[in-house]
């Protein structure tokens, strides 16, 4: 705004200067001026211009679905002050230093660190149980502690479900509290409720917090629990077997990640069977999978070698693209880490040959995967190999909007607290020669295409004050899913 009146002002001192230069100024031109600066005045912000586009963008698909299944990770998230959690744990500031397994609150302060000053989300599995039931107790008993349902699974089943014209089926471990805490209208399997709650604990920081030497560039948070039944995906043969009887339209599975700090033995073999149970899903029933933070290459790349081409949608944000890339030997993945607004044109690259090397691009293959979410803090794509799906403009605006609003704590987009970080000009390729791109906020989703898969692009209006990052991810993806139509099911 203050660009704004700062024009303004400049403005104003010319017309008056050059009038009292020349006072036989024609009327008519001062009226031009002074229609111009009134103009200028009420002009909209570029922000308020894309949450208006984003409201004609966002049409509801003609074809809808009506019952979705969603599991397996559930439980309840406890959120607390990451700086102020480590303080009342008596523990120093240390050196950030990335741990793929915590095994002690040290390991917890260097990870935290680590992850803090890069302003990345990050999840951890702590191994010691003992250790992490005090930590726990100490995040319970922190003033100010928040509860609230947690795990991808029911995160997407507790968005779905504020939409009445679903029918959402929710499995997983569903203990007491995290029973209390879900949407009446989902329904829950008996056989997933258990006696007691699986606990998560999210260490929020926000942009400019600083623990010891590192101070976080943005708003993000730091996951970590000791959760053995969402480790194993214990409820994965009982949520399938519950799809007879349910019938869904769409089935979307999250917790692989879950299972990684188990160690290669068990999740290779629990992985094995997790192909099994998904392969039982009828086939005119879509999936989509989604995806979190991982570490561990080995296994990331036997997901994609094993249970991508088993899916027909994945949602992912850019350190799971990037490590996607890294673990495959795919392009950019010598990149170590991304900037703070990852470059358009890798992240497209990656997308593609995601979809080339995992996917359905050739009418030939076996595999099922044709679409991939894409999101990070500035933008989102959606990428989808074309004769596939339908309404993914819409689709698209409308999980950026969720983004915005959902972050912000409103219902609906306030241009006034929320800053435009996308680029405004791109390539669609950063590998291969193309046309630059622009970003128009009065059409604000980017269209481009190579070779048959189709990329659309919208920027996310970033919650200048962000009150809850949990969860994000999961509510774009549902979001987006709700806007989709799929035309071809294997």
């Amino acid at each position: 705004m203050w660009k704004k009146a700062l024009v303004a002002a400049l403005l104003a001192l010319v017309v008056g200067f050059v009038y009292h230069t020349d006072p036989t100024l024609p009327e008519r031109l001062l009226e031009v001026l002074s229609h111009s600066l009134a103009t200028l005045q009420e002009a909209p912000s570029v922000e308020e211009t894309i949450a208006e586009a984003w409201e004609a963008l966002i049409t509801a698909p003609g074809q809808q679905w009506s019952r979705v299944a969603v599991g397996v990770n559930a439980c309840v998230d406890v959120v607390v002050s990451g700086v102020g959690l480590l303080q009342a744990l008596a523990t120093d500031p240390r050196p950030g230093q990335d741990h793929d397994v915590l095994h002690s609150k040290e390991d917890l302060n260097e990870a935290f660190t680590y992850f803090l000053g890069r302003g990345a989300a990050a999840e951890r599995f702590y191994a010691n149980h003992e250790g992490f039931q005090r930590i726990a107790q100490a995040a319970a008993e922190y003033p100010g502690a928040q509860f609230y349902v947690g795990g991808n699974a029911a995160l997407i089943g507790q968005k779905l479900a504020t939409y009445p014209q679903l029918t959402v089926l929710l499995c997983g471990p569903i203990g007491p509290k995290l029973h209390e805490l879900l949407d009446e209208q989902i329904v829950v399997p008996p056989a997933s409720l258990q006696e007691t709650d699986e606990y998560h604990l999210i260490l929020e920081y926000k942009a400019g917090e600083q623990w010891g030497p590192a101070q976080a560039p943005q708003a993000n948070r730091f996951i970590f629990s000791h959760d053995v039944a969402n480790s194993e995906m214990s409820l994965l043969e009982t949520f399938v077997a519950s799809l007879d009887e349910f019938q869904p339209d769409l089935v979307v599975l999250s917790g692989l990640h879950m299972m990684e700090g188990q160690g290669r033995e068990l999740w290779e073999e629990r992985l094995k069977e997790a192909v099994v149970a998904i392969s039982n899903i009828r086939n005119e029933v879509p999936i989509h999978l989604e995806l979190a933070s991982m570490t561990d290459r080995e296994y990331m790349n036997s997901i994609m070698q094993e249970v991508m081409p088993i899916v027909n949608s994945i949602g992912l944000n850019e350190q799971e693209l990037l490590f996607l890339s890294q673990a495959g030997s795919g392009p950019h993945s010598q990149v170590a880490s991304w900037d703070s607004v990852p470059n358009v044109g890798q992240v497209s690259d990656i997308l593609l040959w995601l979809l080339e090397t995992h996917g359905r691009t050739d009418p030939e293959s076996e595999a099922d995967l044709t679409r991939v979410h894409f999101h990070t803090l500035a933008y989102h794509i959606l990428a989808t190999v074309d004769g596939h799906w339908s309404n993914q403009e819409a689709a698209v605006a409308a999980g950026a909007r969720v983004a915005s609003a959902q972050a912000c704590g409103v219902q609906q987009v306030d241009a006034s607290r929320v800053r435009l970080r996308a680029p405004l000009r791109f390539h669609g390729s950063h590998a291969e020669p193309g046309e630059s791109l622009a970003l128009d906020p009065r059409r604000p989703v980017t269209v481009w295409h190579r070779r048959n898969v189709t990329f659309h692009l919208s920027p996310v209006l970033v919650c200048q004050q962000p009150l809850r990052t949990v969860g994000l991810g999961d509510a774009i993806s549902a979001e987006g899913l709700l806007y989709s139509v799929m035309l071809q099911r294997q």
